[in-house]
């Protein structure tokens, strides 16, 4: 017999038989779900956005065509960051105004070189395993590679993703194009660069969710573009300058990734839901480190405080075919 919240799981999902699951969506819809929690919300086409939550190197720190970037780790992957997060501090608008223009500015000068539409972004990381059950709980680390396609045009090819030794291909089902949820380097290059425009053009194909806040929504699409995207150093620039933009948008001065790496958080707080979202980076390079979403109200999901979902970022390239490993 199927419990309330499995209803509540398979209202949300769409059916498995209308296309295929993209690199790293999954993960994306448990973090979704998860701050979504009991409301209403209308799902997203699964072959669209590309993401677990973050591909944002600030590609200040990130990767240039062909070069293979790489972050030291700090400790193992098996066991789970802390379940639970010290409240953060209020944070200030002012603050993030500030630190994203730093990060623009490193970003400007990363000498970021163009990916042909044959290549593929690779990415390896982990993040937790969290669990759909109340009150919610993020279980142990889980490595994941994933290769990204750059083809810019209608296609079927979305990518390839590892998990557990095993390759899985994903196929478009309608030969979906570029665009705002599958971002290839062509279609990032041609976004505005002005934060103002950047942030109306994002507005407007920003598709709303119910229950979510539409700043919120808005705000994870931003980290949606970064975790998937390499892009024209212009266009990462504008959309942290656009970012800064956002209502609500403050800083941390301190946060963790899911490898136990502090750093500096930029962050956004939906009260609706009751969950904050933190993109972490380091404190000196400014280098994207990685996410974690947490309760900030205790709730039928948890204490506040409670982790929701957290990943790192260990390395990433730009590979000429799916599979290859830099």
């Amino acid at each position: 017999m199927k419990t309330p919240e499995h209803q509540d799981l398979a209202r949300l999902l769409p059916g498995p038989a209308e296309r295929d699951l993209p690199p790293g969506r999954h993960r994306h819809h448990k973090e979704r779900l998860l701050r979504a929690i009991d409301a209403d919300r209308r799902p997203r086409p699964l072959v669209r956005r590309l993401v677990r939550p973050a591909f944002a190197l600030p590609l200040a720190a990130t990767a240039v065509a062909g070069t293979l970037v790489v972050t030291t780790l700090t400790g193992g992957h098996d066991e789970p960051p802390a379940a639970r997060v010290p409240l953060a501090e209020t944070g200030t608008g002012r603050g993030a105004v500030v630190l994203l223009d730093r990060i623009a500015a490193v970003a400007l000068k990363s000498g970021t070189k163009p990916v042909r539409d044959d290549q593929y972004v690779y990415v390896r990381s982990v993040a937790t395993e969290t669990e759909h059950i109340k009150p919610v709980k993020a279980g142990k680390l889980k490595q994941r590679e994933d290769w990204f396609s750059q083809n810019s045009g209608p296609t079927n090819d979305v990518g390839v993703f590892r998990e557990d030794g095993e390759y899985v291909t994903i196929h478009g089902a309608d030969k979906d194009p570029a665009g705002i949820d599958r971002p290839t380097y062509q279609w990032l290059a041609s976004l505005p660069t002005d934060p103002d425009a950047l942030l109306r053009r994002l507005r407007k194909e920003t598709r709303p969710i119910k229950g979510q806040e539409f700043d919120q929504t808005v705000f994870d699409t931003i980290g949606n573009l970064l975790w998937t995207g390499v892009m024209p150093p212009r266009t990462e620039a504008a959309l942290y300058k656009a970012a800064a933009k956002i209502p609500g948008v403050v800083t941390m001065r301190d946060a963790v990734d899911a490898d136990g790496r502090h750093g500096v958080a930029v962050a956004r707080e939906d009260r609706q839901l009751g969950r904050r979202t933190e993109w972490v980076f380091d404190k000196k390079s400014l280098s994207y480190l990685g996410r974690r979403t947490y309760l900030t109200r205790t709730d039928e999901w948890g204490k506040a405080g409670t982790l929701v979902w957290a990943n790192a970022i260990l390395e990433r390239a730009v590979v000429d075919r799916a599979r290859d490993i830099p």
